[in-house]
Order: structure tokens, then sequence, then C-alpha cells
């Protein structure tokens, strides 16, 4: 069973920048579907961004679109999302998670079946 293993979370201030990646065990597939999710305290797990492993098609949410990227190497199994003008509104525990051959990547945390043990990002103002 594939293991996802998150790092790169921290503390930054509103207005600055933040890269989390998250190395999976094994190899990805052309229909992986690697996604990023967050929770917040209090609130429903929600996703953030996706990417399809085989050709990089990508899916964001509305509250990132613009600030986030998502991307994968192939080579080191890794997918990362760099964070862009950060808010405090972004503060929450983010997890990456996998779903081998979804028809199309999405931000349903249904949709996932293997999940990391998430990273912290805290903004502060």
């Amino acid at each position: 069973q594939v293991q996802l293993v998150e790092s790169g979370g921290g503390s930054v201030q509103a207005g600055e920048s933040l890269r989390v990646s998250c190395t999976a065990s094994e190899p990805f597939m052309y229909r992986d579907c690697l996604g990023w999710f967050r929770q917040a305290p209090g609130k429903e797990r929600e996703g953030v961004a996706a990417i399809r492993s085989g050709d990089s098609m990508t899916v964001y949410d509305t509250s990132v679109k613009g600030r986030f990227t998502i991307s994968r190497d192939q080579t080191a199994r890794t997918v990362f999302l760099q964070m862009d003008s950060l808010t405090t509104n972004d503060t929450a525990m983010y997890y990456c998670a996998t779903r081998r051959g979804l028809y199309a990547c999405s931000l349903s945390q249904i949709d996932y079946n293997r999940w990391g043990q998430g990273t912290q990002v805290t903004v502060s103002s």
C-alpha cells in the first residue's frame, strides 16, 4: 500500500509564500490523481488542488485559484503545492491524497483512498 509523507509546512506572515511537498513510496502511474486537501479547526476537510499524473491536468478550488500552484515530479515521486499570497484563511492542516484510475481528478475527498498524515500551515496577520 502506497505511503504518502508530507513536508514543508510552517508559520508565515500574510502575503508570504510557502511550498509543501508530498512524497510517495511508489511511482506515480499515468491515471493517478494527486490531490491536496486542507482542514481548518472546526471546519470540514476541503479540496484545494489536484493534478493528474500523466498529463498534468489540474483543477483548483476557487478560493486558491491564481495563488496556489500544484505540480508533480515523476522521478522524485513527489507532488508539490506552491502557495503564494497567503492569507489567514489559508491556515489549516494540509493533506495530500492519491487515487488510481479516476476518469477525471476531482476535489472531493471521497474520491481519494490514500492519505498522508498532514502538515500544518499557519498564516498570521
